[in-house]
């Protein structure tokens, strides 16, 4: 594997003042070939100002024109904020896109509350476009009945017979004083998007030890199938493990995931792509200093990981508070407001070579950034 080439999707230093930060990226790519890129963005990561904004390229990535359309923040008559977004073609020329929309009528509340451990209360919210992202219809919630604190964890899968997929996490919401654990799960929509299901859990540790924080899925070999990879964080030992896997099926039959197991990958989120040739990429964000993104390829659908291509090294300006060892809970929360680059992406373009995705810089001027990597080598 090699770099080709990269570039910036988003350059911070040429935005206005109060959009300088952006973070939180999304990749999705047409049956045309039309690449999408979503970012939040706003002063800071997680602002109470913080909306989503949409990119789009027609050559492959090679340059990106931001669109203008404004998505509203405030629903049904609610001053909020939007988190991540992802995109997907449901049918030639009809774009989904679902975002997560955060409560703001406190502006001063941080996304997490140290007193419950919980975060903001949280709504996923469905547009659809029918011009290629130029305009979007109005905002449609998507229920998360008896579930707190719901954010997307990636990419929207989708399989040859329409089936979607909208992968998320449940946790807690902010002023919630009871016992609620952490779980990934997905909904999923077998009309092409007009109609989702309520979330299934997809991953949760039986004795709540293990956190599967943010998980990534892709598709998988064969119709209804999916890998995914998991940022996992022990509560007891106070760290972070390497990323974990899992894999499953949803098919007209039921819902199946198998037992969740650790891999030797180091890192928290883990993007997986699942090439033509039966090879899986994963694009992981490691936190060590120094902080890099690196792709790794696994020759048996992520069993064992062959080889590596070091993407981008950071370097981290931000004052943070913990290290790899003795993790406290609530400030690592803190931490994760503050890192300035992460949140891998990655798209298959279809010729021997992928699209990277991700948002990294100083602090107060994140970027969006791509790279194209040749992995037929």
């Amino acid at each position: 594997m090699h770099i080709e080439d990269r570039g910036l999707i988003s350059d911070s230093r040429l935005r206005p003042a109060g959009q300088r930060a952006s973070a939180f990226v999304g990749l999705a790519r047409t049956r045309q070939g039309t690449l999408f890129c979503t970012f939040q963005n706003g002063p800071k990561k997680h602002a109470p100002t913080s909306t989503v904004r949409i990119c789009r390229s027609r050559d492959g990535g090679r340059s990106w024109q931001e669109l203008p359309f404004l998505l509203p923040t405030t629903f049904v008559g609610i001053p909020g904020s939007l988190g991540c977004g992802e995109i997907v073609e449901v049918s030639p020329g009809r774009l989904l896109l679902i975002a997560t929309w955060m409560d703001r009528r406190d502006p001063d509340r941080p996304l997490f509350d140290p007193v419950s451990s919980g975060i903001l209360h949280c709504r996923q919210l469905a547009a659809w476009s029918e011009d290629e992202g130029e305009t979007w219809g109005p905002w449609r919630e998507l229920p998360t009945p008896g579930l707190g604190g719901c954010t997307g964890t990636g990419p929207i899968l989708q399989w040859p017979d329409g089936t979607l997929a909208y992968p998320l996490e449940s946790y807690k919401t902010w002023d919630d004083p009871r016992v609620v654990h952490h779980a990934a799960r997905v909904m999923v929509s077998r009309d092409r998007g007009l109609t989702f299901s309520e979330p299934l859990l997809l991953a949760q540790h039986p004795e709540h030890q293990l956190y599967y924080w943010d998980q990534r899925l892709c598709v998988g070999a064969h119709p209804g199938e999916w890998i995914g990879l998991f940022w996992t964080h022990d509560l007891a030992a106070q760290r972070d493990l390497t990323v974990h896997r899992a894999s499953g099926s949803i098919t007209a039959a039921g819902f199946h995931t198998d037992t969740v197991t650790a891999t030797s990958l180091p890192g928290q989120i883990a993007a997986p792509l699942l090439l033509a040739d039966g090879q899986l990429l994963a694009f992981v964000v490691d936190r060590e200093h120094p902080g890099q993104l690196t792709l790794w390829r696994s020759p048996d659908h992520g069993q064992t990981w062959a080889d590596k291509l070091v993407v981008y090294v950071h370097d981290e300006r931000a004052t943070l508070s913990q290290g790899r060892e003795h993790i406290d809970f609530g400030q690592y929360w803190d931490d994760m407001n503050k890192w300035s680059f992460g949140h891998p992406a990655l798209r298959d373009l279809g010729d021997g070579r992928v699209l990277l995705v991700h948002y990294a810089g100083p602090p107060d001027e994140m970027g969006v950034h791509w790279i194209r990597v040749d992995v037929r080598s």
